[in-house]
C-alpha cells in the first residue's frame, strides 16, 4: 500500500507487521479460577454483590457457553446455567495480577500503551517484524504468563500492520488465540467479519453505515476516505478508514478531565443515611486521588438512583434518577467537597424523599493544575476564608500521609461503611486501572 495523506497534511504510512496486541481472556473470571483451583473448568460469574438482582461483570468461558455474559442478570444467569458459581469481585486482585502480567510481557516485547486492565499493545522492534519471529515470541509470552503468573490466565494475541487491526485480530480466535494479519492476507480475513466486529462500530453507527450504503466490511473497505468521513460526520470516519487499511494513524492525545467514584449499594447500605456515609467515603477517595494527581477541581457533581419502585414485569426495582452540581473555587481538600456533598444531599432528600437508594456517584470536574489557576479565583473570598482553605488543605494532606504510612482508614472523616467487596468506590472501569494506592486510601 502507498503512503496516504489526510486533510491535516499528516502522512499515514503502512508496511509489514509492526504491532502486537494482547487481550486477556475472561480476565476477572480467570483470576478467580487461578486463585481458587476448585473453580477451574466450572462456569463462573463475577458479581459486584451477593444478590440475584445484580448483573455479572464478568463470566468465564464455561459460563459463556451457556449464554452468560457481562451484563446478564444473575437471576437469569442461574436459570441459564444451573451450576453457575457466583464470585464476589476483588478489584485489588485484578490490579495486582495486571501488574504481574505487565512485568512478564516486558520480558518479551516492549509495551507502548496499556489500554485497559486486560489489554495492551506493543510496537514490535525490527527483529520481530516477520511471521516466524513474532510467532515464536508470542508463544514464549503465553508460556511465560502461564509459568510466572498463572496457568489459568490465558490471552489472545493479534499481530498486524497497526494497533487497530492487531486488536481486531485478537477477537478472531478466542480463547488462547494467535492471529497474524499481514498486508497480503488481511483483506480476505477482514471481509469475513461483520461490521460490528470492528472496534468503534456499535448499533447506532452500524445503522448509519447502512443508510450510507455500507452493509459489509468489504463495502467499507472499498469506499473512499472522504466518503467515510461524510458517513461518520467527522474526521473520525477518515481515520477509521485508514486504520482499517493498515495505515499507522497516531492516537489522539487525551488528558484527565474527570475524577470520580460510584457504587452500587449493598442491600444494608441502601437507607438514605447509610448511603450518605458511602457518598462521603467516595468523596474523600476522589479528593485523595485529586491531590495525588496534583489537580484542583471547580465542580462537584452528585447523582443517585433510587430503589423504591418495584417493577413486577422485570422482577426488580427500576428507580428514579437525580443529579446536581455545585460550582466551587478551585479546591482539593476533603472538607470543601464534603460540605458541597452535604448541601446537595439535602436537596436530593427534599426532591426525592427516597426510602432506599440503589446507587450513588460523585464526580470532580473542571480540573486544573495550580499553575493554571489565576490569582483572582482564590482572592474573591475573605482573608478568613482563605486561611480556612489553607488549613483544610494542610489537614487533608496530613490525613493522606498518615493513611499511606499506617494503612487505609487510619484517619477517616466520619464512620466508614462496610461493604461486601471491602473497597468503597475503588473498582476497575473501562479504560481506567486504579492505582494500587487507591485500595489503601
Amino acid at each position: 500500500m502507498p503512503q496516504a495523506e489526510h486533510d491535516n497534511n499528516a502522512t499515514y504510512k503502512v508496511g509489514g507487521i509492526k504491532w502486537l496486541f494482547l487481550d486477556l481472556n475472561s480476565y476477572f473470571a480467570s483470576v478467580e479460577q487461578q486463585e481458587n483451583p476448585a473453580l477451574r473448568g466450572k462456569p463462573v460469574a463475577v458479581v459486584p454483590m451477593e444478590t440475584n438482582s445484580t448483573c455479572a461483570i464478568a463470566a468465564s468461558y464455561e459460563a459463556k457457553a451457556y449464554g452468560v455474559k457481562t451484563g446478564t442478570k444473575i437471576a437469569d444467569a442461574k436459570r441459564m446455567c444451573p451450576g453457575l458459581r457466583c464470585v464476589l469481585a476483588r478489584h485489588n486482585k485484578y490490579v495486582d495480577y495486571h501488574h504481574r502480567i505487565i512485568d512478564e510481557v516486558i520480558n518479551h516485547v516492549p509495551i507502548n500503551k496499556v489500554w485497559s486492565v486486560d489489554e495492551l499493545s506493543s510496537r514490535l522492534p525490527e527483529r520481530l517484524r516477520n511471521v516466524e519471529a513474532v510467532t515464536n515470541v508470542a508463544r514464549r509470552l503465553k508460556d511465560g504468563i502461564h509459568k510466572n503468573v498463572g496457568e489459568a490466565i490465558n490471552c489472545s494475541i493479534g499481530v498486524a500492520p497497526n494497533g487497530f487491526l492487531a486488536k481486531v485480530a485478537t477477537d478472531m480466535q478466542k480463547p488462547d488465540g494467535l492471529v497474524i494479519l499481514t498486508p497480503e492476507n488481511m483483506a480476505e480475513r477482514l471481509f469475513k467479519l461483520e461490521l460490528m466486529d470492528l472496534p468503534g462500530i456499535n448499533v447506532r453507527m452500524n445503522e448509519r453505515l447502512r443508510r450510507g450504503g455500507i452493509k459489509t466490511v468489504e463495502d467499507l473497505w472499498n469506499v473512499s476516505p472522504k466518503h467515510a468521513r461524510k458517513v461518520w460526520g467527522s474526521v473520525s470516519g477518515e481515520r477509521f478508514w485508514y486504520n482499517l487499511h493498515g495505515y499507522e494513524v497516531p492516537d489522539l492525545e487525551t488528558k484527565t478531565s474527570v475524577i470520580g467514584h460510584s457504587r452500587m449499594l449493598d442491600p444494608n447500605l441502601r437507607p438514605p443515611e447509610a448511603a450518605r456515609q458511602v457518598a462521603r467515603r467516595l468523596t474523600t477517595k476522589a479528593a485523595t486521588r485529586l491531590r495525588r494527581k496534583e489537580f484542583y477541581a471547580t465542580r462537584f457533581y452528585v447523582s443517585v438512583r433510587t430503589a423504591d419502585r418495584y417493577d413486577p414485569a422485570r422482577g426488580y426495582s427500576t428507580g428514579r434518577r437525580w443529579g446536581a452540581e455545585a460550582r466551587l473555587s478551585p479546591a482539593q481538600d476533603n472538607f470543601t467537597f464534603l460540605k458541597a456533598l452535604d448541601d446537595l444531599w439535602q436537596a436530593m432528600l427534599y426532591d426525592l424523599r427516597p426510602e432506599r437508594l440503589l446507587k450513588v456517584s460523585v464526580t470532580l470536574t473542571g480540573l486544573c493544575k495550580r499553575e493554571e489557576i489565576t490569582p483572582d479565583l482564590f482572592d474573591t473570598q475573605s482573608d478568613a476564608y482563605n486561611k480556612l482553605l489553607q488549613k483544610n488543605e494542610t489537614l487533608s494532606q496530613v490525613i493522606d500521609t498518615l493513611n499511606a504510612k499506617y494503612g487505609a482508614e487510619t484517619v477517616q472523616l466520619g464512620p466508614s461503611p462496610q461493604t461486601q467487596a471491602g473497597f468503597v468506590g475503588t473498582k476497575i472501569a473501562f479504560s481506567r486501572i486504579p492505582d494500587k494506592e487507591e485500595f489503601y486510601e
